[in-house]
């Protein structure tokens, strides 16, 4: 580090790397603890800033995605930060209208419907830089969070992102989506590469601006089975992982860890673990010592707490000695 106290990319010098070696699968003193939702509508200084714009206007300010992020680590001692941003400017970059109806959630007027309609979505090679917004909100905050924790990029991945852009919002079952997969395996297969390519400088670009992690969100996995998973899902995993780690290496940017997080993919587990990431993530549905069972020893495991145990007024008990409530646990 310099005498001054920046690194080499002139941010501040980390002083809690806990996450990072977690992440690395090294021993740590302690278990870190972070939240993926974790800039979140249950404090009232969050909503506070949200009233002032919408949604996306407000993914769209640095300075309020900056505020965002750094509100939870003012309340609570944790050990990483998430960048406040959306899964779907990604489908927004490529030239798709997306709205967040109030108690509804993320609406696309003009959904995918046909094959042609691949036609209209930007190259997606454009797709970083439209995305600017979003470079600019992770320099700032690695700027202000001053190194006390690291700071975690993230994206949602091919398939989830597919989901969003045929169903035109939220669904319980993801009809119309895997109606593409089995109707329109090709057109199904060329969307999904679109987003690949669209999501690999996206990632990098988060890294040149400062993300020391990164998360890929394969929220949908669970209505997949394992076959539909394998074909549809699981290779364009691997290719973004492979492709962001190439690209760091090529533009002479260090390598950072990489996170996997596949809700309800158990059916999956083996299979991620073996896909190109440091680390994968679990769901509270997976009890922890059977994943580490069934993956071995390659990779950090992460997640598994019920999300509402955080109603509990007492400590909920641990599965190992070794773990805090966040569900981490290191490779041994």
């Amino acid at each position: 580090m310099e005498a001054n106290g920046l690194g080499s990319q002139g941010f501040p010098e980390l002083k809690n790397d806990t996450f990072l070696r977690a992440a690395w699968g090294e021993d740590t003193d302690y278990t870190p603890v972070w939240c993926m939702r974790q800039a979140g509508r249950y404090l009232p200084e969050f909503r506070e800033t949200r009233a002032a714009q919408d949604f996306f206007s407000t993914c769209r300010s640095p300075e309020a995605c900056c505020e965002l992020t750094l509100q939870p680590l003012r309340r609570f001692p944790l050990d990483a930060a998430i960048i406040f941003s959306d899964i779907l400017v990604v489908p927004q970059a490529l030239g798709m209208e997306v709205t967040m109806v109030p108690g509804k959630g993320p609406s696309f007027p003009e959904p995918l419907r046909e094959e042609r309609d691949l036609e209209h979505l930007r190259d997606p090679a454009t797709v970083a830089s439209e995305l600017g917004y979003v470079f600019q909100a992770i320099t700032l905050t690695r700027q202000q969070l001053a190194g006390r924790v690291p700071l975690i990029g993230f994206a949602g991945a091919p398939w989830t992102l597919m989901t969003y852009m045929v169903e035109g919002g939220s669904s319980s079952t993801m009809a119309q989506a895997k109606r593409w997969l089995y109707q329109r395996p090709q057109a199904s297969h060329k969307l999904l590469r679109i987003l690949t390519d669209a999501l690999v400088p996206y990632l990098v670009g988060q890294v040149a601006a400062g993300a020391q992690a990164l998360q890929l969100f394969e929220s949908h996995a669970g209505h997949l089975g394992p076959q539909l998973f394998n074909k549809f899902a699981l290779p364009y995993i691997r290719d973004v992982a492979k492709r962001v780690k190439a690209r760091l290496q090529e533009s002479g940017l260090a390598p950072v860890p990489m996170i996997i997080f596949a809700k309800d993919g158990h059916f999956a587990l083996e299979e991620l673990a073996q896909a190109g990431y440091e680390v994968v993530g679990l769901d509270w549905t997976v009890a922890p010592e059977k994943a580490r069972e069934r993956v071995g020893k390659t990779v950090t495991l992460q997640g598994n707490l019920d999300p509402c145990a955080l109603y509990a007024s007492e400590p909920v008990p641990c599965w190992s000695p070794r773990r805090r409530l966040d569900g981490w646990c290191s490779r041994c």
